[in-house]
């Protein structure tokens, strides 16, 4: 089983024609036939059956395309890294839920590096693409929150792509809103002081899973919810609906701005506390970029 069959397979299931993948794949029919062919016999079953629809998966062709996709992906991943021994730069990739934490971090940490010999990527993502990304090594750790409520989810996610969390610091939820709020003066703010205003949430991809919000209590049933994917969005919306969100009490005054404050959040001690830190990739040592962001991120939160 070579890179280049799984690769001609994942094309066919994509485009359902061998015509129309060996036109794609710059080959002819009998060559790519021949291909899928030689694979199919080596592994056992058929991957694909003839229709007057095209080239449809078997049941476990299906499967065996789920896999292939991810040998492919890596391949990318190793290729990019280290396919062109002149031009290889160092590489370190990040992901993260929105905190502004991360990204002042991140700032600091890349100042010290020559960006013609690094290559830096920053990530600011939904939950399962952070999981995920350091799962295939896209990123090389990522940031995210685990509460009492999300705990099972997470955790079971986070085993499935052989992951674990390093924790950083525990967080008592807090309100973020605009310093013209009108409930800005109070000391502390209840779900009933916050019922009349706009919750603002980051959305979270297909099936929108509360077990992955990034915001604390998202279990609760707001009344008024606003959905956004981007952290210029949110802020917008806070400054002109005088929108709300909980999140970690962390401030950044410099990524964000300073126009917004924190109150302390009354509710279930239990349930509202953060615990952020950071995750990475089982049985593999952290390089010294990773080591060096993670001191970075501490040295942020004011922890070292």
């Amino acid at each position: 089983m070579t890179i280049q069959q799984l690769f001609y397979a994942i094309t066919i299931s994509e485009i359902g024609s061998m015509n129309r993948a060996a036109e794609k794949l710059f080959i002819t029919q009998p060559t790519l036939t021949k291909a899928i062919k030689e694979l199919e016999s080596e592994i056992g079953f058929s991957v694909f059956v003839r229709s007057g629809k095209g080239m449809i998966l078997t049941p476990e062709g299906r499967e065996f395309i789920v896999y292939a996709k991810q040998v492919s992906q890596q391949y990318d991943i190793l290729k990019e890294r280290f396919g062109n021994v002149g031009e290889r730069k160092r590489r370190f990739g990040i992901s993260t839920q929105h905190y502004s934490f991360a990204i002042k971090a991140f700032t600091e940490f890349v100042k010290d590096f020559d960006l013609e010999k690094y290559e830096f990527v920053f990530r600011e993502t939904m939950t399962r693409d952070v999981i995920d990304d350091v799962g295939s090594m896209k990123s090389d750790i990522g940031i995210l929150f685990i509460s009492e409520y999300n705990r099972k989810v997470i955790e079971k996610k986070l085993r499935d792509n052989d992951l674990s969390f390093n924790h950083l610091i525990d967080c008592k939820a807090c309100v973020y809103i605009t310093k013209t709020h009108p409930l800005a003066e109070a000391e502390e703010l209840t779900m009933e002081d916050l019922a009349p205003y706009p919750c603002l949430t980051f959305e979270q991809g297909d099936g929108d899973s509360i077990y992955f919000a990034e915001e604390i209590l998202a279990e609760k049933d707001y009344p008024r919810r606003i959905k956004v994917c981007d952290r210029g969005s949110g802020l917008n919306l806070m400054n002109e609906l005088n929108g709300y969100t909980l999140c970690s009490g962390i401030i950044c005054d410099d990524v964000n701005g300073q126009q917004y404050k924190m109150v302390r959040f009354k509710g279930d001690e239990d349930n509202t506390v953060m615990h952020i830190g950071y995750i990475r990739k089982n049985n593999i040592e952290l390089g010294s970029l990773a080591e060096g962001y993670i001191a970075e991120v501490k040295k942020t939160l004011n922890l070292l």
